[in-house]
């Protein structure tokens, strides 16, 4: 039996029929950027998580980026964040000029660990980057507090947690702002690249609009006059065609970039996300079962807050002999994968932050010991009991 760690051809023959009418459709009508598609998506979100904004981007590192721009976040800035996770995480914090300070994790969520925040605050500090890894919510209400009391920004990247939950709240609407990832192997993908930055602030949603496209437009010149205290309000509207020719795009305001979710990328997502909540929850009863079959065994699994809702991007196990489990895996036909093989404070990039190792313990620990196994919800019964048999086989 051959199974992959992700099957995105399994999904997509899930929604076939509703996917490809819908590009065909978005083919014909010739209006490919910013449509009616990228507008319903972005509402529908709001919907979704409980929020009052949500500004797509081109990708989740943009989103992050745009995020950190929007409040005014630069050179000589540090934003506190967690060394265990995907790079674009710091990458996004050094891309506007700021450095990424590093928090060491918990060891049973893997989370950024809240009790050791404090001590690493300084005048330069200027937000915390929680990271809800794996689809596990980090501890928000403590961040929360500790970002009150010192006058700092919440970032949640929430990049591998649509639809995960803290305290019955989405997650993506605890914090200041929040930025979602669309890759394809996300729980909710696209079929390229595609992000999301949700807010209830209005101006930071604001200046999140005009910093997608280059500054400019009516969202362009709002953002402007919120940042220069310009009492003046823009008196038209930005309807115009923005595949074919939009005179208002050549009107720049402020300094942006060019990161949009195209109209193919919304429809398949509206899609998928009326499908989000069911997938989930397969996920949770995948992760449920590997849970209670592998209990007496020496693999150790994922710790699940009882205050937060998972919603398993990953399946994590630990072991001490990784390599040996993981080559056992392969030979059995079984895919997995290395999350994260080396942490961000012991990255090559950042050689010059001085970060040596042992300052992180935790988070190099995990690296040496965790792997994904398949969790995504077209897994089948059999596959995941053969998946289990393997496992307790190596034992």
């Amino acid at each position: 039996m051959q199974i992959r760690l992700i099957d995105l051809k399994k999904q997509y023959e899930s929604i076939k029929h509703e996917a490809d009418p819908k590009v065909l459709e978005i083919l014909s009508s010739s209006n490919y950027i910013m449509g009616q598609n990228v507008k319903e998506f972005e509402k529908e979100i709001c919907e979704y998580l409980g929020v009052k904004y949500a500004v797509s981007v081109g990708n989740g590192t943009d989103a992050l980026v745009i995020a950190l721009k929007a409040l005014g976040i630069g050179q000589g800035d540090e934003v506190i964040t967690s060394p265990y996770t995907f790079f674009a995480t710091a990458e996004s914090i050094s891309s506007v000029g700021a450095t990424p300070i590093f928090v060491d994790v918990r060891l049973d969520t893997f989370n950024i660990d809240p009790s050791k925040i404090e001590e690493k605050i300084t005048p330069r500090t200027k937000a915390i980057m929680p990271v809800h890894i794996f689809g596990q919510p980090a501890d928000m209400d403590e961040i929360i507090e500790i970002a009150k009391k010192y006058n700092l920004y919440v970032i949640e990247d929430a990049c591998q947690a649509i639809g995960a939950e803290y305290k019955n709240k989405k997650v993506g609407s605890l914090g200041d702002i929040a930025c979602f990832s669309f890759f394809p192997t996300k729980n909710l993908g696209c079929a390229g690249d595609g992000g999301m930055i949700t807010t209830n602030n209005d101006k930071l949603a604001t200046i999140c609009k005009a910093l997608r496209t280059h500054g400019s437009g009516i969202d362009g010149e709002k953002a402007y006059n919120l940042l220069n205290n310009v009492k003046e309000t823009a008196s038209q509207n930005d309807n115009s065609d923005n595949t074919v020719y939009n005179p208002l795009k050549y009107y720049n305001y402020i300094v942006g970039h060019n990161s949009r979710l195209d109209e193919i990328q919304a429809a398949i997502l509206r899609i998928k996300l009326r499908e989000l909540d069911r997938w989930n929850n397969l996920r949770k009863e995948h992760a449920e079962y590997y849970n209670e079959s592998l209990k007496d065994t020496s693999f150790v699994t994922p710790f699940k807050d009882i205050n937060i809702k998972h919603v398993y991007h990953m399946y994590i196990l630990q072991s001490e002999r990784r390599a040996e489990v993981v080559s056992y895996l392969k030979d059995n036909g079984i895919a997995t994968g290395i999350y994260y093989p080396v942490p961000l404070h012991l990255q090559k990039a950042y050689t010059e932050l001085g970060y040596k190792l042992g300052d992180l313990p935790n988070a190099e620990y995990l690296s040496e010991r965790t792997f994904a196994i398949p969790v995504y919800p077209e897994l089948t019964e059999e596959q995941r009991q053969y998946i289990v048999n393997v496992l307790r086989k190596f034992e």
